[in-house]
């Protein structure tokens, strides 16, 4: 994972910042810009997230990265619903299709099919297990990325993966608990290790 940028590279891989904004943020007074300095950086979690996933990872590390972030929020969804076992059991079908333990395709799609609709369960009764419940969604998806032609494979996995890690954060930010700062540990620490 490249771990330097020049303001350039910043510059066309902005997302939906305007140049002023991306200008104005702390890491871009720097000639060398580090990945270390945007994940330290005042820009909002969701668009850290956001930059790892959409310009930096491959398509295996984005589908870690939404496992890991879905596993993370996961107790704020199974506090509210701590019967219904869906968001868990479709993180662990996900991590079981992409360490080819004998789930099926099909099996992993069943497995996405009830966490989708355990979020769409929670989505009027509870913001933070909706937010939750999604991510885990999000990192089947994920997964189930994996079975595509590689040349899609990748931007959809990208896809996914910061559509869980944007889930995640906004779990964290409805459930009123610290999840933030164990999103962007987790993040920080992917990113150095990879």
């Amino acid at each position: 994972m490249q771990k330097t940028f020049t303001k350039t590279f910043m510059s066309e891989n902005r997302g939906c910042y305007e140049l002023s904004q991306l200008n104005a943020c702390s890491f871009m007074n720097s000639e060398e810009i580090s990945l270390a300095s945007i994940l330290d950086s005042e820009i909002k979690l969701k668009d850290k997230f956001w930059f790892v996933c959409r310009k930096l990872a491959t398509k295996e590390q984005n589908q870690k990265i939404a496992i890991g972030v879905a596993e993370i929020v996961l107790e704020i969804y199974e506090s509210k619903y701590p019967d219904n076992k869906a968001p868990r059991e479709a993180i662990q079908a996900a991590k079981d299709y992409l360490n080819n333990t004998g789930i099926t395709l099909e099996e992993l799609r069943q497995k996405r099919a009830a966490a989708a609709a355990a979020y769409a369960a929670a989505y009027a009764a509870d913001a933070a297990a909706y937010a939750a419940a999604y991510a885990a969604y999000a990192a089947a998806d994920a997964a189930a990325y994996a079975a595509y032609a590689a040349a899609d494979a990748a931007a959809y996995a990208a896809d996914a993966a910061a559509d869980a890690a944007a889930y995640a954060a906004d779990a964290a930010d409805a459930a009123g608990k610290d999840y933030k700062e164990l999103l962007l540990t987790f993040i920080k620490e992917f990113c150095k290790n990879a």
